[in-house]
Formats: C-alpha cells, sequence, structure tokens
C-alpha cells in the first residue's frame, strides 16, 4: 500500500495518507510545521472529535480517581504516612515508565503503510504539529482503556491493599506528566525549572529528536546515556 513518491496533502484527513510514505515517513514526520491550529484527522466527525482534548479535561477527569484510590488504602488500614510513601513510589515509577514509553515506543521507527500510521497517531502527529493544542495530551477514552491492564500489572507486584495507592500514585504521575507537557509547550515560564523544562523539551522537538525523552524531569536521560549535546541544551533543565 505504499506509494513511491507519494505526497501529503495538508488539506485532506492526514491519518490514511500518511502510511503511503512509506520509509519517507521518518524525514517526514520529523519536519515540524509550527501552527497552533492543527491539521484534520479523519473524514469522520465522531473520530475526528475523539482525537481532539483540552488540557483541563486531565486533571478534571483523573485527579478524583487518583483521590479515589488513596482513600482506598486508607480505608483499609494503612496510615497516611504509608499511603503517601506508596503515592511517591507510584510517581517515581511512572517517571521510568514515562521516559521508556517515549524512547522504545513513541520514538519506534516504521515504514510499512500501518505501522506507519499507528505511529504517527500514537505520537508522530506531535512531532509533525507539535503547537496543536488540542492533540497534545492524551485522549481520556483511550487512557481509559489503558488503565485496565496496568491496574492488573499493579496487582501483580503488590498486596490488595498496596495496590489502589500505589496505582494512584502512577495515576497522579500521568496527570503531572500530561500537563507539564502542555505547559512547556504553550506557558510562558518565568523562574528557572520551568524555564529549564521548557527549553529541554523544546531541544527535542526542533534540534535532536534522537535524545531528551524526559518530559516531567532529565533524571532517567541522564542515567541511561540519552541526554542532549550540553552545547544544545540548557544546563538549568532537571
Amino acid at each position: 500500500m505504499v506509494a513511491q513518491g507519494f505526497t501529503i496533502d495538508l488539506n485532506k484527513p492526514l491519518v490514511f495518507q500518511v502510511g503511503h510514505l512509506g520509509e519517507a515517513y521518518e524525514e517526514w514526520v520529523h519536519q515540524p510545521i509550527v501552527s497552533k491550529e492543527g491539521p484534520r484527522f479523519f473524514q469522520n466527525d465522531v473520530l475526528e472529535f475523539l482525537t481532539r482534548t483540552v488540557w483541563w479535561a486531565i486533571p478534571t477527569i483523573w485527579l478524583p480517581v487518583v483521590c479515589y484510590c488513596i482513600s482506598m488504602s486508607v480505608r483499609m488500614g494503612h496510615t497516611l504516612l504509608e499511603v503517601a510513601s506508596m503515592v511517591v513510589f507510584g510517581i517515581f515509577v511512572w517517571t521510568l515508565l514515562e521516559y521508556g514509553l517515549h524512547r522504545f515506543l513513541f520514538h519506534i521507527k516504521t515504514k510499512t503503510y500501518w505501522w506507519n500510521t499507528i505511529h504517527y497517531l500514537l505520537h508522530g502527529c506531535h512531532h509533525k504539529h507539535p503547537m496543536d493544542g488540542l492533540r497534545l495530551v492524551f485522549p481520556p477514552a483511550a487512557t481509559a482503556i489503558l488503565l485496565v491492564p496496568f491496574w492488573k500489572l499493579v496487582m501483580l507486584f503488590a498486596t490488595p491493599s498496596i495496590t489502589p495507592a500505589l496505582f494512584g500514585g502512577g495515576l497522579l504521575g500521568y496527570v503531572m506528566y500530561d500537563c507539564t507537557h502542555y505547559y512547556v509547550h504553550h506557558g510562558q515560564p518565568k523562574s528557572d525549572v520551568p524555564k529549564g523544562l521548557k527549553k529541554y523539551h523544546m531541544n527535542h522537538h526542533f534540534r535532536v529528536q534522537d535524545k531528551g525523552f524526559g518530559i516531567t524531569s532529565s533524571l532517567w536521560d541522564r542515567v541511561f546515556g540519552t541526554l542532549p549535546p550540553p552545547s544544545k541544551v540548557d544546563n538549568k533543565s532537571r
């Protein structure tokens, strides 16, 4: 289904076009178009609606779930200090998951029709249109589906009373990640730490796209040796 010399028509829905690029997809998707107005993905209006999410939907939907999960562990007899430590550990685990997903899944190289299409939906669209404010955070419907296997996974490693708080911590880490991600794209930070995060992530988008996979922190880039070259990243990023 790959068409040699295929040219993308930006005035038509993109999702089912990008697969035709074949091996040229990798180069095309990493040539960003900087515009706050994103492209149309699908001809179908329902599918198109499901691809667009305002950033504040993420904390609005998921923070109540986080609180409920934490309260479950409290009601099962854990002290507030114990629950707090579980939540912090869940956030820590999320930061590693954030790095791993971004590096090994979101930046996988594809060249066939369907893999190009899937990659574009998953992350390629964000690199092609990095300032599209309605496709920056993960759609809640997709998140809800993914939370089921993640809950089951946590249950394999934790007791029934620890699982809710640990899961809630991981979900809180995700909320922090998505809100941070939106902010580093569209916010105007004044203090050093958020300024450093913004410069670090913009460097990933516009200069060294195969380095700097951390969003909320550069911790795991430091651990696994994927920091961008020193001359191309602000030293204030953490």
